[in-house]
């Protein structure tokens, strides 16, 4: 049967790789346009791109699925099933009701928590501690198509945005495998999502990005790790964006209540501490505006922060 492969970032790799190299008839790939990437702003293709140049594939980057040309264009590789991961545009009407095995997604969440464009650092943020990957039946709604099969992961304390991108990655590709014979030959039981149920993660924007020193050192450091190794967390610090990579919760209770949060409390080989609304937070990992990424110990010999400094 024609596989149409549609998906664009690292995360949705494994996933064309295993339908590749277990020999399924993959006809075309759907992608993003290449992007002006790095400071030089060279144009870039796309990692499913890349993979699929590797096998000689047909490559299609319509700028607007949802443009006539754009369907048909596809129609025109007679498709019997298409599979996504994280190709980033929604798809049109005219594209469901191309396969008639259906359109399947590997969506990085367990639905129906976290329908949309950033489940798995909305997760992150949030303090949940389990994860997962849904493969669904693609619908018109945001995420709202009936589910195939799902498997659950642990949110480690350690884990950010970009160790849980990897581990569904994989995970993705070894539970559509499992469940792609069953596809193939239409054997698959849906289960409809329970709308009553769930809850949504619209892509991140600039204000989710920035650290309100007022809420919890818990609340921040969730908010750190969520966003590495993406656009990362920042504050202000003599009015320049200061950006944080990594940071660890102070174990101890604060004993500074009457500090403004925000206020630079030490400044030592463990870290730079911060007052936080409950307790304090160290910074390890940071970048000034304009610089490159410093572990804190190379920050700290040739920086002007201070303690009582307050970063805004």
């Amino acid at each position: 049967m024609n596989i149409v492969f549609m998906g664009t970032p690292a995360f949705a790799v494994p996933s064309l790789r295993m339908l590749l190299e277990n020999g399924y008839n993959v006809v075309a790939v759907v992608t993003q346009p290449d992007r002006p990437q790095g400071r030089k702003r060279v144009l870039t293709p796309t990692p499913v791109k890349e993979v699929a140049l590797e096998y000689g594939l047909p490559v299609l980057q319509p700028q607007r699925m949802r443009s006539p040309e754009a369907v048909a264009e596809l129609a025109a590789y007679k498709p019997d099933l298409i599979v996504t991961a994280a190709y980033g545009q929604i798809l049109p009407k005219a594209v469901l009701d191309l396969p008639f095995r259906g359109c399947v997604n590997i969506h990085g969440s367990l639905l129906p928590k976290y329908r949309g464009g950033a489940p798995i650092q909305r997760s992150i943020i949030n303090g949940e501690t389990v994860t997962g990957i849904t493969l669904m039946y693609m619908a018109e709604g945001l995420d709202t198509g009936d589910m195939i099969a799902q498997v659950e992961i642990a949110i480690e304390e350690e884990d950010t945005s970009g160790t849980i991108f990897e581990k569904l990655s994989e995970v993705g590709a070894t539970l559509l495998q499992r469940q792609l014979p069953h596809l193939l030959e239409g054997e698959v039981t849906r289960i409809p999502q329970n709308d009553d149920e769930a809850t949504y993660s619209p892509n991140l924007k600039r204000e989710d990005e920035q650290i309100d020193w007022n809420r919890s050192a818990r609340d921040i450091y969730n908010q750190v790790r969520g966003l590495v190794p993406f656009s990362g967390a920042f504050t202000m610090w003599e009015d320049e964006v200061f950006k944080i990579w990594a940071a660890t919760p102070s174990p101890e209770t604060s004993s500074h209540d009457s500090i403004l949060a925000g206020t630079v409390l030490q400044l030592n080989e463990r870290g730079i501490e911060v007052k936080t609304g409950d307790g304090s937070i160290w910074l390890t990992k940071v970048q000034p505006s304009g610089k490159k990424v410093l572990e804190v110990d190379a920050f700290i010999r040739g920086t002007s922060m201070v303690e009582g400094t307050v970063l805004s």
